[in-house]
């Protein structure tokens, strides 16, 4: 099932006439594929600085941007900041954590006894089980550990997910309003200022015990509430002890880790950010968070993209959507939104200009999808990450036929395993009949890699497959690998340091996520013509190389990707 976020067209496929004249809106009944539909955005961008170049009557401007989802911790990932303090900032906690020193102190000197008697009698009056076996075996196993080297940077924390799991229940809870409620830590974007240690502690215990929130499932509860055990078929490194008490004891490491956090900002580099840190992360959570869809549509409605023919757009959340429908780039496209299954709110969409396609032909292609990729075998996609649809050109003179254009839009999982299965099937629905002559456009995050392997796809393995397919793409038939759309790393402030990088690595090969990542594919063996294709990372129609993105101007981990290309030998 798609859904159109305003002014939809009269049906699916075909046109139907109320007795006024005027097309009838019908209920879409295909039901999209279990492996459903993700966002794709196709938007105009300059590239090295220059301006697109103007849509003419032949040639078309696609572009694919992967939005990116909200991520709730704006310190995860290094980021390109003017502000030098952001810069010593992260230089020195990631100093901290390499090489504490005397800084590695017991842990019972951040969250302190008192403290913990305090959260053990609350989770007592919440009726939990288990509570004094899991405080015994807090106070035996973690209590006297240095809050460093045997914390917050021990494997077998992170394996059991005593850390990691509360904190995923709990850092930000979305709600029926549509705002979120964030938990009182320093790795998400939390409002209130943490005066001392204690008014922090007091308000962390208030968030969970005493606020009741209206959740978006339309439940209330407090998050407290949300707490609950830990399964060891699950996650085979605890123990069976640690299972049975796993959904106090984790309470217990969650506020551990985040006492250990703001003992750790206020003080890395000697305290010299004790001051600093709160107001820099209330700046970065208004560009990267409060105010993404804000800049995201800012950077559509410019010069560089507002007048695209088609936009196909990734990991869009419900939220956007009504921020693009209520906009003037709502009123120059016909919005497409896949149904994910309501849980992920990353879904894909494309943006179809009105002036240049019929949008009362959009026809339906998830069923015919679905049949094609099931033939692929088992597939690792997730509702929302693919969108399939037909559309016919507005014909240009009397009398014409209007041409038939397959769009995709389409967001690959982590390592890329889906891509080739599902371009595959796609690319089986012009074998029909019907759309044997339709043009094709499909703009993906392929997630390849520059360098494959066994368990990623790599992109000239991918190239591989798309022109055996008779497809080209806007890179041509042969990517460059070191072409990347993706600079990113993670920081020393997230709950998986394994995979952090150091400040001073982050220029060398094969550090972070540098991939490239994101294509635009037609069909083949002469039938397309790329007049010019660029790609941005400020939001200006320019790309900088060599830098880490999001940025405060750019608030995605993906460049935006456009082309001008003549299709077809109907022109």
């Amino acid at each position: 099932r798609i859904r159109y976020s305003a002014h939809p067209p009269a049906a699916l496929g075909q046109k139907t006439t109320a007795r006024s004249g005027q097309p009838r809106v019908r209920t879409v009944s295909a039901v999209m594929c279990a492996a459903a539909f993700s966002a794709l955005l196709v938007v105009w961008v300059a590239a090295a600085g220059a301006e697109a170049p103007t849509s003419d009557a032949d040639a078309l401007k696609v572009a694919t941007w992967n939005i990116a989802a909200i991520n709730n911790n704006p310190f995860e990932y290094w980021i390109t900041h003017d502000d030098a303090e952001y810069q010593e900032l992260m230089k020195d906690v990631q100093a901290f954590i390499d090489e504490p020193g005397d800084g590695d102190v017991p842990l019972d000197q951040v969250l302190t006894p008192a403290m913990v008697s305090e959260i053990s009698e609350r989770m007592k009056a919440e009726g939990w089980d288990h509570v004094d076996e899991a405080l015994t075996h807090f106070n035996s196993n973690y209590a006297n550990r240095p809050i460093v080297s045997r914390f917050i940077r021990d494997d077998d924390l992170g394996k059991k997910r005593l850390v990691s799991m509360p904190d995923r229940l709990t850092n930000t809870i979305n709600l029926k309003d549509g705002s979120a409620a964030y938990r009182p830590t320093v790795i998400n974007c939390y409002g209130e200022m943490f005066a001392t240690p204690v008014n922090w502690w007091e308000q962390w215990m208030a968030f969970h015990f005493d606020d009741a929130l209206e959740l978006a499932s339309g439940d209330t509860k407090r998050p407290a509430e949300l707490w609950g055990p830990i399964s060891r078929a699950k996650y085979p490194a605890l123990t069976e002890e640690e299972e049975t008490i796993s959904k106090p004891l984790s309470a217990l490491c969650e506020a551990a880790f985040d006492a250990i956090l703001v003992h750790m900002m206020n003080s890395a580099g000697g305290g010299s950010h004790k001051s600093t840190w709160q107001p820099l992360r209330a700046d970065m959570c208004r560009a990267l968070n409060a105010r993404k869809g804000e800049r995201t549509l800012e950077i559509l409605n410019s010069p560089h993209y507002a007048d695209a023919d088609v936009i196909f757009l990734q990991e869009v959340a419900a939220g956007f959507v009504k921020q693009l429908a209520a906009s003037r780039l709502g009123r120059t496209f016909q919005a497409i939104v896949a149904h994910g299954d309501g849980k992920r709110d990353q879904n894909s969409a494309i943006l179809i200009n009105r002036a240049r396609f019929d949008v009362s032909t959009i026809g339906d292609l998830s069923l015919s999808f679905e049949h094609t990729i099931a033939q692929q075998g088992k597939v690792p996609i997730a509702p929302g990450d693919v969108l399939v649809v037909s559309i016919n050109e507005r014909a240009r003179a009397t009398g014409e036929r209007p041409q038939t254009y397959v769009l995709a839009s389409f967001h690959g999982d982590t390592n890329g395993l889906a891509t080739i299965p599902v371009v595959t099937a796609v690319h089986g629905l012009l074998s029909s009949t019907r759309y044997a002559s339709a043009e094709l456009i499909f703009g993906l995050d392929a997630n390849t890699y520059e360098r494959g392997s066994s368990s990623k796809q790599g992109v000239l393995e991918f190239a591989e497959a798309y022109t055996g397919l008779g497809l080209t793409s806007c890179w041509g038939d042969h990517p460059d690998p070191t072409n990347h759309t993706t600079f990113n790393a993670r920081t020393y402030l997230q709950p998986q340091l394994n995979k952090a990088v150091k400040q001073s690595d982050l220029a060398l090969p094969g550090v972070g996520d540098k991939n490239p990542k994101d294509f635009i594919l037609f069909r083949g063996r002469g039938h397309a013509t790329v007049l010019r294709t660029w790609k941005d990372n400020t939001g200006e129609g320019t790309y900088k190389e060599g830098i880490p993105f999001p940025t405060l101007a750019f608030p995605s981990d993906h460049g935006i990707l456009g082309t001008v290309v003549q299709l077809g030998g109907h022109r």
